[in-house]
């Protein structure tokens, strides 16, 4: 079958001539790169990636296949907008393989393109920070324009459950409030190993329920999109704040320093991948970790008398981590929880155990 010629357009008119794979239609997003030399199914099914088209910066994908059973999505949908990979493998070697990356993104009306000079696109991201563009194939019939004003819009609700959902652990120790900003499913898992029964909450839950449900602690799960557009969840945030201990991931960091008076800012190209440098501030070690995402807290704009930053970017010094001592609530940007990636920091799910466990014993 002859190869159908497909276009990456960035919004600066610059066109990157590949083939189409996947599903067959024309979108617009903004266009991000991920480092992570393994786990793409797990980064094409985190919602964090809504609104965006990826691009790989490892060149072979799909090597090994596509395992539905590793989705980090809750019903194993991508919503990333679009795929854009150096060369794509249809003849998968794994023995839990269910299928080709190919199909994969027909199934779930994904459309990709390969054969792209992957390296190069990321370079120029790279200095000239994210950038919005398009997937087409018929680059005579884009408009430029629109390209440019396009924004990433109602992530959250695209994104977290519909409803609440429950998980139970083999001990049901404690009992965990989720809340779903489009939450990646191994935080759950990490949460069931340490015998914490999980109900998930959808993003526009009220404060109230939870307070009334006698709960243990409370979960911020990671999601996509500028924090600053939640502003109903900031606000059910702030009336959590102080009552139960608090564990806040990525998306869930950021809206933590909202709610407490701090701000947030959109990174030039963001942290997305498996090879970021965290710096804990306490012990001075230096953590790689898992990151996806393209705003970060203001480090300046922390109420001193409120949280302390714990933990630091290595490579651009930027908040990737801070603790409410006098709240029993802290957060990090970054993902303790990553699959695949690094296993480094899983000790923060211990610490969360540790808060509630201390905030039982003084009820």
């Amino acid at each position: 079958m002859k190869e159908k010629k497909a276009y990456v357009i960035l919004e600066d008119g610059q066109v990157f001539e590949g083939y189409s794979f996947g599903c067959e239609k024309d979108v617009v997003g903004e266009a991000v790169f991920t480092t992570g030399m393994t786990g793409y199914v797990e980064t094409l099914t985190d919602p964090s990636f809504y609104g965006q088209i990826i691009i790989q910066t490892f060149p072979l994908i799909g090597n090994y296949g596509v395992m539905r059973e590793d989705a980090e999505s809750s019903d194993g949908n991508i919503s990333a907008f679009g795929y854009i990979v150096r060369e794509k493998c249809d003849t998968p070697s794994n023995f839990r393989s269910e299928g080709t990356i190919d199909d994969f993104l027909k199934e779930k009306g994904i459309p990709g393109v390969y054969g792209v000079d992957t390296r190069r696109l990321t370079s120029i991201i790279r200095e000239k920070g994210v950038m919005n563009a398009c997937i087409c194939t018929d680059k005579s019939a884009v408009d430029l324009e629109a390209i440019r004003k396009y924004r990433v819009a109602d992530a959250v609700k695209n994104t977290s459950s519909k409803q609440k959902r429950f998980y139970k652990s083999e001990s049901g120790i404690f009992k965990v409030a989720m809340i779903d900003y489009g939450a990646k499913q191994n935080i759950v898992r990490k949460l069931n190993q340490r015998g914490c029964d999980v109900t998930v909450f959808p993003y526009d839950c009220k404060a109230e329920e939870i307070l009334n449900g006698g709960f243990d602690g409370v979960m911020l799960s990671n999601g996509p999109g500028d924090p600053k557009d939640n502003a109903y969840s900031i606000e059910q945030l702030r009336q959590l704040i102080g009552k139960l201990p608090i564990f806040g991931i990525c998306l869930g960091h950021q809206l933590l320093a909202l709610a407490f008076g701090a701000d947030t800012y959109k990174l030039k190209y963001g942290h997305r991948g498996e090879n970021q440098p965290a710096t804990d501030l306490i012990t001075g070690k230096t953590y790689i970790t898992a990151q996806n995402h393209g705003y970060a807290v203001d480090i300046d704009s922390i109420d001193k008398n409120v949280g302390a930053v714990s933990f630091i970017n290595a490579n651009d010094k930027t908040c990737e981590g801070v603790t409410y001592e006098k709240y029993k609530a802290f957060s990090v940007q970054f993902h303790p929880e990553a699959c695949g990636g690094p296993h480094d920091t899983e000790f923060l799910f211990d610490r969360f155990i540790a808060l509630m466990k201390g905030a039982a014993s003084n009820a």
